[in-house]
C-alpha cells in the first residue's frame, strides 16, 4: 500500500473515531438534560399547581435542542478527555449560563407557566455538574485509582522545586495521567506564604535551601526544577543546592513554554552545564544580522561540523538567497542539509562535498556560485590529534585558509569571516599556532583587498561541540566511570554553540576589514568542578559511585587559555560581548616567504616543519614531549599486550 493510501486510511479512521465520540457525548448530554430538567422541575414545581407532564415535556424538548446547539457552538464536543482542565471547565460555564439566562427569561415572560426562575438556576447547576463529570471522568478515574492504591504503583518519588504555575501543571499531569511513572511527594518553594500549604494535594514542605533534608525525609528518587521564569543566576544557585541530594535532577527549559501551553513532564530535561554557568543567554541584534545576510549568497566551509552546522541553522533563519554547505565529510553535510530542507522547504540550499585544500575546486565553487559572504569554519581542531599529525594541521588549517581567502578576494566576496580560537594566543600546540597563522593570513590579504572585508572571530570552548568534554563526561558516567580529567586545576572558557554562532554572525555585521573580534566568554570554569557537578547532578557520588581520575596534561595543552595577547589591547563594539583586538604588526614579505617554505616542509612530511611555524608565530612554544618513534613503539607494544615501559595513561578530552 502506498504512503498516500495509508495516510488517507488513517484520516478516515481518525474522522470516524471523532464522529463516534461526538455522537456519544451528544447522547450523554441529552440524558443529562432530561435528568437535570426532571430533578429541577420536581424539586421546585411540585409545590405549585404548575406541575404536570405536558409543560415539563415541552420545556425539556426545547431545552434539549438549545443545550446541544450551545454545546456545539462553544466546542464542548471537541474536547480530548485525557487533557481536560480548568480552561475546559470555564468554557463549559458559558453555554450553561446562556441556557440559564434563556430559561430565566422564559420563566419571567410566561409568569411561571412552564418553569420558575429557581427551576432555571437549579437545572443549570445540575447540568453543569453532570456534563462536567462525563468530560472529567477519565482524569477523575485516574486520580481515584491513584489514591485508592495509596500511590503504590511503582512510580518514582519526585520533589518539585518551584511551586509556581509550571510546577502546578506538572503536578496535575502526574496525578491525572496513568502513563507517567512519577509521583510528586513534596514541594520546595522560597515563598513563605506557601510554606506548609498544599498544592493539588502535595505539601510545600520547605524552601529551596532545604532540598537535601527534604530529599532524605520524603525518600525522593528524582528532582524536578520547575522555575522557568526565574533568572539564570537564581536557577543556577537552586540547581547547585540540588546536587547534594544524591538523585538525578531535571529542569524545565524555558518560560516561553508556559505561554505556549507546553509545560509537560516530557519537556523536562537533564541538567546541562550551561544551567550552572549562572548567566543569561547572550543576546544579539537580529536586525544587524538580517541586514547583511538577507538575500545574499552565503558559503559556509566546514558546514557539517558543530560550529558550521549551527552557522547554517542561524543563517537559514535570515533569508539568504542561497546557502552553500561545503564539507569534506559527506555524512555531516547530508545531515544538516536534510534538517534544513525539512525546516525551510522553500529555501535555496546546496550541499557540496569538497576539500578546502583543493585550490582548483575552490576556484570552481567561487566562480560558479559567486558567494557574497563566506564563513570559514573548516579546520582540524582536535589538539592531541594534531600534535601527533602536525603536518595535517598545517595543510588543512593554514593552506586551506589561504585557498579560500584568495578565492574570496579574487571573486569579490563582500565579507569573509574566519573562525578562530583562544588557543591562537601564545599557542603551545600546533593547532593553536596554525589558527594564529590563519589570523595573520586574513589580515594580510585583507589589507590589500579592494572589495572584501576580512575578519577573524576568536572564542573559547563551546558546550556540546565535537570533542567537547560534556558528551565525553556523560558517556563515562553512563559507563560507570571513571571520569578522566587531565589536570585538577585546568580551566576553560565556555559558551553554548548557538551563543557563539550568534555572536559570530553579529561580528560579521561589524566587519570593516582586518579586525580580530574577541568574544567575551564570561568567567572561566574549572574542568574538575564541571566533572564533579555532572556526577552529582546525575544522582551519584564522586569518589564513591564514580571516580574522577587526573591523567596529566596532554602534549600541547595549557592549564588555562588566553583570549588575547598583551600587545593587542581591546576596543569595544556596540555589543558589549564582542571586542576588537588590535592586530599585531609583522613584515608581510617575510611572512609570505616563510609560508612558502612551510608549504614545502609540510607536504614533504619533514620534522623541521614546526620550526617554520615558530618563525611565523614567535609566541608559539614547541612542545618538548613530541610523540617520536620510541613513544610510538611503546604504545604499539602496549596495544598488543606486551608489558610496556612506563606506559602513559589515556587522556581525557578537554
Amino acid at each position: 500500500m502506498s504512503a498516500d493510501k495509508q495516510m488517507k486510511g488513517y484520516r478516515v479512521m481518525k474522522n470516524n473515531r471523532k464522529l463516534k465520540n461526538k455522537i456519544f457525548l451528544i447522547l450523554t448530554d441529552a440524558v443529562f438534560v432530561l435528568t437535570a430538567g426532571i430533578l429541577a422541575y420536581v424539586l421546585t414545581m411540585k409545590e405549585t399547581g404548575g406541575f404536570g407532564w405536558k409543560p415539563l415535556s415541552m420545556w425539556l424538548v426545547a431545552d434539549l435542542a438549545a443545550a446541544v446547539l450551545l454545546f456545539m457552538v462553544f466546542g464542548m464536543y471537541d474536547i480530548v478527555f485525557s487533557s481536560v482542565g480548568i480552561i475546559d471547565a470555564l468554557k463549559l460555564c458559558i453555554p450553561v449560563l446562556c441556557l440559564c439566562a434563556l430559561n430565566a427569561a422564559l420563566a419571567l415572560f410566561t409568569h411561571g407557566k412552564y418553569i420558575r426562575v429557581d427551576t432555571a438556576f437549579l437545572f443549570s447547576a445540575f447540568l453543569f455538574y453532570f456534563a462536567g463529570m462525563v468530560r472529567f471522568s477519565k482524569r477523575i478515574l485516574i486520580v481515584l485509582r491513584y489514591f485508592l492504591s495509596g500511590g503504590k504503583n511503582k512510580k518514582k518519588r519526585v520533589m518539585i522545586v518551584g511551586g509556581g504555575s509550571a510546577g502546578l501543571v506538572l503536578i496535575k499531569e502526574m496525578l491525572t495521567s496513568d502513563k507517567i511513572a512519577y509521583k510528586p511527594v513534596c514541594i520546595a518553594d522560597d515563598d513563605p506564604t506557601k510554606l506548609g500549604n498544599y498544592i493539588s494535594g502535595v505539601k510545600v514542605a520547605g524552601s529551596t535551601y532545604d532540598v537535601k533534608q527534604l530529599a532524605e525525609k520524603y525518600r525522593v528518587e528524582e528532582i524536578f526544577v520547575t522555575m522557568p521564569a526565574a533568572s539564570k543566576k537564581i536557577q543556577s544557585a537552586v540547581i547547585d543546592r540540588c546536587k547534594d541530594c544524591k538523585c538525578p535532577v531535571k529542569v524545565l527549559p524555558g518560560v516561553y513554554q508556559i505561554a505556549d501551553g507546553q509545560v509537560t513532564v516530557s519537556k523536562l530535561r537533564k541538567v546541562e552545564i550551561q544551567d550552572l554557568l549562572g548567566r543569561e543567554q547572550v543576546k544579539v541584534n537580529l536586525d544587524e544580522i538580517m541586514g547583511y545576510i538577507e538575500n545574499k549568497v552565503v558559503l559556509v566551509t566546514g558546514g557539517g561540523g558543530s560550529i558550521g552546522s549551527e552557522l547554517c541553522r542561524q543563517i537559514a533563519m535570515h533569508n539568504p538567497r542561497l546557502l552553500i554547505i561545503l564539507d569534506i565529510y559527506e555524512n555531516n553535510a547530508y545531515d544538516i542539509e536534510q534538517e534544513l530542507r525539512r525546516r525551510y522547504p522553500s529555501m535555496h540550499l546546496l550541499a557540496l562535498i569538497a576539500s578546502v585544500r583543493d585550490m582548483g575546486k575552490m576556484r570552481d565553487v567561487f566562480s560558479k556560485y559567486r558567494p557574497q559572504i563566506v564563513f570559514h569554519a573548516a579546520a582540524h581542531k582536535h589538539v592531541p590529534l594534531m600534535e601527533t599529525s602536525p603536518n595535517e594541521a598545517v595543510k588543512n588549517n593554514v593552506f586551506g585558509t589561504v585557498n579560500v581567502a584568495r578565492c574570496a578576494d579574487e571573486f569579490g566576496v563582500e565579507t569573509f569571516v574566519q573562525i578562530s580560537t583562544d588557543k591562537a594566543v601564545n599557542p603551545t600546540n600546533i593547532m593553536g599556532a596554525t589558527k594564529r597563522i590563519c589570523e595573520m593570513i586574513i589580515q594580510t590579504i585583507g589589507r590589500h583587498s579592494k572589495n572584501t572585508k576580512f575578519v577573524a572571530v576568536r572564542f573559547g570552548n563551546v558546550l556540546g561541540s565535537n570533542g567537547s568534554v560534556i558528551p565525553l563526561f556523560r558517556k563515562q558516567i553512563s559507563e560507570g566511570g571513571p571520569v578522566t580529567v587531565t589536570h585538577k586545576d585546568i580551566i576553560r572558557y565556555f559558551m553554548t554553540i548557538p551563543e557563539a554562532v550568534s555572536l559570530v554572525l553579529q561580528a560579521g555585521a561589524y566587519a570593516k576589514g582586518g579586525q580580530i573580534f574577541v568574544l567575551d566568554m564570561g568567567e572561566p570554569v574549572r574542568i574538575y568542578d564541571l566533572a564533579y557537578n555532572l556526577i552529582k547532578l546525575s544522582g551519584l557520588e564522586p569518589g564513591v559511585d564514580i571516580d574522577i581520575v587526573c591523567t596529566g596534561l596532554r602534549p600541547g595543552e595549557k592549564l588555562y587559555e588566553e583570549r588575547l595577547m598583551k600587545e593587542e589591547g581591546l576596543q569595544k563594539t556596540p555589543n558589549g560581548l564582542i571586542n576588537i583586538a588590535r592586530p599585531l604588526e609583522f613584515d608581510e614579505e617575510t611572512f609570505w616567504q616563510t609560508l612558502d617554505l612551510l608549504y614545502d616542509e609540510a607536504y614533504s612530511e619533514t620534522d623541521r616543519m614546526k620550526e617554520y611555524v615558530r618563525k611565523l608565530v614567535p609566541t608559539y612554544t614547541i612542545e618538548k614531549r613530541d610523540l617520536g618513534l620510541k613513544a610510538f613503539m611503546r604504545e604499539s607494544s602496549a596495544a598488543i599486550g606486551a608489558e610496556a615501559l612506563n606506559p602513559e595513561p589515556v587522556p581525557a578530552e578537554n
